[in-house]
């Protein structure tokens, strides 16, 4: 008999106090190596569509269901606790590159059901280790923080409630199919983050049960602060007051560049801290080169210096770099939360903090 959700929660949250948990790996990577047409991305649905939808990867939920289940179980089979949804650009803003708003409840509620329905399976066949569903929340291709005509810097392409009732749109489908958890990731502005922290927790309101709230920033590149400019402390303070489940980065940097900001993250964070970097950087064609032995070294140094409770792989990573991942961290304790001070904590770019 399947869990139901809160039992579901509960063994999450007992999970993470006895192992570091794992997430899965890119699905971009792995959708390219299937050598897609634009038929398969169309199919009959969207047959005599008005728009290419060749690289629109959260369509094939409803076109190709057998991929995207094909992936969560690539990625559970070889030891990850956990899967997203494959609905990193499924809200109205993102989809509407596509002219695809009008199926975005769709696309997040058949991917949280495609999620559950894998999960499930893996949890009846191996029940001490029970699988979890995330659901997917990704940054959308717009910023509330920035103007993107250099000529006009209080320009904004979208407001905030527009970017609110896009998260909330999407969180409510996600919930709807089952999913476990919210991953609000590859966060660039954290003023888009606000956006989706609110549009969940006012799920409440309507009578949803509350699930947990995993959030993972993105330090673009060598300066350690993300696109709208926080540093790794002040990022953690602006967003702190979600009491999230988890609190991470990923995507930009490899582990190697990625793991002072870890570092940082975990002295100051009172909460799980994640990590799924990509497989190092992209070489001069875009590719990643970093092999699965050499990502899975980088993050049991992660795990045995005491900086994480939960890792994986962002772009360029593939169901071999997961279980090299898997192999090197499990026995490895994990990262133990640390109890802060009670302190006046602020930030705008830099972090501040007045302890009585």
């Amino acid at each position: 008999m399947a869990l139901t959700r809160s039992e579901r929660i509960a063994a999450l949250h007992k999970a993470a106090k006895e192992r570091i948990l794992v997430l899965d790996g890119s699905w971009g990577v792995m959708i390219q190596r299937e050598n897609l047409t634009e038929e398969d991305f169309r199919g009959e649905r969207f047959a005599n569509h008005n728009h290419p939808q060749k690289g629109n990867n959260d369509l094939l939920i409803l076109t190709r269901p057998d991929i995207v289940a094909s992936l969560h179980d690539a990625y559970y089979s070889v030891g990850a606790d956990i899967s997203e949804t494959n609905t990193f650009s499924a809200t109205t803003i993102a989809q509407g590159d596509y002219g695809l708003e009008d199926a975005v409840y769709d696309l997040n509620f058949e991917g949280a059901r495609i999620g559950r329905e894998v999960a499930d399976r893996w949890t009846e066949k191996e029940p001490h280790k029970p699988r979890f569903v995330a659901g997917a929340i990704g940054p959308t291709n717009r910023t509330l923080s920035l103007s993107p005509d250099v000529n006009d810097p209080g320009f904004r392409a979208v407001s905030y409630d527009e970017v609110y009732e896009a998260y909330k749109q999407q969180a409510k489908a996600l919930h709807d199919g089952g999913v476990d958890l919210f991953l609000i990731e590859t966060v660039f502005d954290t003023l888009n983050c606000k956006a989706a922290i609110k549009a969940v927790k006012d799920l409440e309101d309507e009578g949803y049960e509350p699930l947990p709230i995993w959030i993972s920033g993105t330090i673009t590149d060598r300066s350690g602060r993300t696109l709208s400019g926080q540093t790794a402390e002040a990022f953690w303070n602006s967003i702190r007051h979600a009491k999230p489940f988890a609190v991470g980065f990923n995507c930009a940097l490899g582990a190697e560049l990625m793991r002072p900001h870890i570092a940082e993250l975990s002295r100051v964070a009172d909460t799980l801290v994640s990590a799924y970097p990509n497989a190092g950087l992209p070489n001069a064609m875009g590719q990643y080169d970093e092999q699965p032995h050499e990502t899975g070294h980088f993050i049991e140094e992660w795990a045995k210096s005491g900086l994480v409770n939960i890792v994986g792989g962002c772009c360029g990573t593939t169901p071999d770099h997961i279980k090299h991942i898997a192999d090197e961290v499990a026995g490895v304790t994990p990262r133990a939360i640390p109890e802060r001070p009670k302190a006046l904590r602020l930030s705008g770019l830099e972090p501040f903090e007045l302890v009585a």
